[in-house]
């Protein structure tokens, strides 16, 4: 297979983060620590994961940064913007994700880094009110200022290429509407403060104004909608989401196709958390928790199909609950009561019980996104990134597909777009064993006719 041409990565790449909380610290903190040797990126396919390449018998596994032109870690030059005027260093401590010991570690480094004014409406985020804001008449001014912080950005830092990810908080549901409809209608909208036209709007369209990837990591419309896809295809630039895939929603992607794959059925899944932290606050209103539930309650539909499979999931019955408890701050709790029934009807149960710290969970995807869709950009790939739904609860999709939520079928669609970015033969698990073995067979087939 043909290599596809990629273009070397850049002296230096810029990051810019809509959301410099517990999510936003956690991953550059982190980042920093690992700059300076005091710990590793556990969990980050970029910088761990390695990829199998040609047949087994070549023993071709090498690590997945050593064989794609992949942005260092070293390179990344972090900025962003937040509704509290903190610096990093502070934000950190008062998020109480990582330690004081780390964050010390990296203290100098943290405080050199303070938010840009951001772009914030408490009728789109109700549980949180900051000061740190920006003005503007109309939404489309603030779209320019945003587009003025980027410029800025990238002159006083001196970078050519910049990704913008979204860390903010989650904002109440909004459904497509007229405005949505098209890149003229939703620029319309913005001279006219359109109401369906969130803040996380308004950030993805000055980046993709400006030809930079736009990630967005909450359950947000965001860039769901033809509008963007009309303005990404426009300026040629990738698009990712939505909603990082850590917690309960990862542990039902990893079940559910085990269980599906045995054809066991499923009456019942209801899932419970409880977190704190900003997230926390920001779901306790109904409206975001809405945002949130839609993209949660998808996941097993797509995954087992009960269209297809009515015997076992037609009747299945899913309920998923959010309540905020302060004292756990990041450290979320995700409780799952599965009822389950096998071989003759017989019912049994699943119990799970994840004590996991959210933002650590998503400090790697966060890294692995920079780095996959500054390397899409450079080869030229725009529009929806569907390769890289492996590391989002809602998975951005084109209209006429459906989502893919199962996590060893995005894992293998990740890789394989990976294998055919360095021009290998992509693996189906098929063709290999099964020629070899059809050689074997005729090999030997043709020593008996000659015997």
């Amino acid at each position: 297979m043909e290599k596809i041409k990629i273009k070397q990565p850049s002296k230096k790449l810029g990051v810019l983060i809509p959301g410099l909380g517990a999510i936003g610290t956690t991953v550059i903190a982190g980042i920093e620590l690992i700059k300076k040797g005091y710990s590793k990126p556990i969990g980050s396919l970029t910088q761990m994961g390695t990829i199998r390449l040609g047949k087994r018998t070549e023993n071709r596994v090498p690590l997945i940064k050593d064989t794609l032109p992949l942005s260092k870690i070293e390179n990344l030059v972090f900025g962003g913007w937040d509704i509290f005027e903190d610096s990093l260093y502070d934000a950190a401590k008062n998020a109480q994700v990582l330690s004081n010991e780390h964050i010390e570690m990296v203290k100098e480094k943290l405080q050199e880094i303070k938010p840009m004014k951001a772009v914030f409406d408490r009728k789109y985020v109700r549980n949180l009110n900051g000061t740190h804001i920006k003005k503007g008449e109309t939404k489309f001014d603030l779209a320019q200022q945003l587009m003025d912080d980027i410029s800025n950005f990238k002159k006083s830092n001196s970078v050519d290429n910049v990704v913008m990810i979204w860390c903010a908080s989650t904002e109440i549901y909004l459904k497509e509407e007229q405005v949505h409809k098209s890149l003229a209608e939703f620029e319309k909208g913005l001279k006219e403060n359109h109401p369906a036209i969130a803040p996380s709007m308004i950030y993805a369209y000055a980046a993709l104004k400006m030809g930079i990837p736009f990630i967005n990591g909450a359950p947000n419309l965001t860039v769901d909608f033809p509008a963007m896809w009309e303005l990404a295809k426009q300026n040629n630039v990738p698009l990712a989401g939505k909603d990082y895939k850590t917690g309960q929603t990862l542990m039902k992607t990893i079940i559910a196709p085990g269980l599906k794959a045995r054809n066991i059925g499923i009456n019942g899944w209801f899932s419970t958390n409880i977190l704190g932290n900003r997230d926390g606050e920001v779901l306790d209103d109904p409206d975001s928790f809405k945002t949130k539930e839609v993209s949660k309650l998808g996941v097993l539909d797509y995954i087992l199909q009960p269209e297809r499979n009515p015997g076992l999931y037609k009747d299945l019955y899913h309920k998923v609950r959010i309540n905020y408890y302060p004292p756990r701050g990041d450290n979320k709790e995700g409780w799952d009561n599965i009822d389950i029934f096998g071989w003759l009807g017989y019912p049994m149960q699943i119990k799970i019980d994840f004590l996991c710290k959210d933002s650590i969970l998503a400090a790697p995807i966060v890294l692995d996104l920079i780095l996959f869709m500054d390397l899409a950009k450079r080869a030229g790939l725009s529009g929806i990134q569907e390769w890289l739904s492996f590391y989002f609860k809602s998975p951005m999709h084109l209209p006429e597909l459906y989502p893919e939520h199962d996590l060893f079928v995005q894992l293998a669609k990740l890789k394989n777009t990976l294998r055919y970015f360095m021009g290998e033969t992509l693996i189906t698990h098929l063709g290999m064993d099964y020629y070899e073995n059809d050689k074997i067979v005729k090999d030997n087939h043709a020593k008996t006719q000659k015997n």
